[in-house]
């Protein structure tokens, strides 16, 4: 118990300083063009592949306009390309995640795994803005 006491107010510190936002002062300072350390290069892989999803949800917005004006010119016995593009991407979400952590056992265990994890998925992400993109557009653009 003894042990326990003394150790409380140094946990309490710790926990204030990463409560506070030290962390994210931190991740600041970061230069993605040339991170140094693992920690840096691990941080920079999940901000791209943040960037990377911001730009998923744009692009599968456009997408999912394109096919509802699709839908909206079909005749009733056509329609469903609205459906199609939501039931693809529930689909592919999954599959994105589940093949970035297999490739993720290249270095399982070790601190390079959430990195590839991360790159991974900004990878295939950008993949998949291309894909919406082209739905986007439609035929001819």
């Amino acid at each position: 118990m003894k042990i326990l006491a003394r150790a409380l107010p140094v946990l309490a510190g710790a926990a204030c300083i990463i409560l506070t936002g030290w962390p994210a002062q931190a991740q600041s300072a970061v230069d993605c063009r040339n991170p140094v350390s693992q920690v840096e290069m691990t941080y920079c892989a999940e901000q791209d592949w943040l960037e990377a999803d911001a730009a998923l949800n744009t692009v599968y917005g456009l997408a999912m306009a394109k096919m509802r004006e699709t839908d909206g010119y079909l005749p009733d016995n056509l329609k469903g390309a609205a459906d199609a593009l939501r039931d693809a991407q529930r689909a592919w979400i999954p599959y994105r995640d589940k093949a970035c952590a297999a490739y993720g056992y290249l270095a399982r265990g070790g601190t390079l795994e959430p990195q590839l994890i991360y790159s991974c998925r900004a990878d295939l992400t950008r993949s998949r803005v291309g894909e919406l993109e082209e739905l986007a557009g439609g035929l001819g653009n």
